[in-house]
């Protein structure tokens, strides 16, 4: 099986885009999907709402999302496009690794897996990870600028990095490392799909 992960530097840069349009563009890999998503203090994460609860059942929410879900979420979307399943892992900042156990469960039940987050990366080790990148949004998250030089790709608009707005980030991490086009509505054109494909059938052989 294979494992791609797709992380950002910051939110609503085209993430959850890529990974729909992956999951459309290869549907013979028949993916099961995970979006994770991390809360800040005072953040449930059983529902994503503001609370001031400490309890350690509100620590981990897993929660499948089902046939004819709402395609209004990140982890309907997945459905929508596509996926054999879909999840929404939601944690309490730094606390990712208690979700881990089911994450790797639901992974061994799946045929290919794709993941959105960066801080997976600590977790475990892809076949591929791509990141989405916006040289025009300054907010680089730390998670996404640790793991920036292990990306097997770069997907940014128009395939353009051109002067980054980013404060404090070097664009050695990304040197040679391939730069994709995103074209939005389009995220996933032939040739990212093309590049998933040929890097993870390369994988597979090695």
């Amino acid at each position: 099986m294979a494992i791609v992960v797709v992380g950002g530097h910051t939110r609503n840069i085209g993430k959850t885009s890529v990974v729909a349009g992956l999951i459309a563009a290869m549907p013979e890999m028949h993916w099961t999907a995970f979006k994770i998503t991390q809360f800040g203090h005072g953040m449930c994460s059983a529902n994503g709402e503001p609370c001031d609860c400490e309890t350690a059942e509100h620590t981990v929410a897993v929660s499948e999302e089902r046939v004819g879900g709402d395609a209004t979420t990140d982890s309907g979307r997945y459905l929508a496009a596509g996926a054999m399943r879909s999840f929404w892992v939601r944690t309490r900042q730094g606390d990712l690794s208690e979700a881990m156990p089911r994450i790797r469960k639901e992974i061994a039940r799946a045929e290919n897996a794709v993941i959105e987050s960066n801080s997976i990366l600590r977790f475990l080790r892809p076949d591929l990870y791509l990141s989405v990148l916006d040289p025009e949004t300054a907010d680089f998250k730390d998670s996404a600028k640790y793991f920036l030089d292990r990306a097997d790709a770069v997907l940014v608009a128009e395939g353009v990095l051109g002067r980054p707005e980013w404060k404090g980030v070097s664009l050695k991490l990304v040197e040679g490392t391939p730069v994709l086009a995103m074209r939005p509505p389009v995220y996933v054109t032939e040739e990212v799909a093309g590049f998933v494909r040929e890097r993870l059938r390369v994988r597979a052989v090695v």
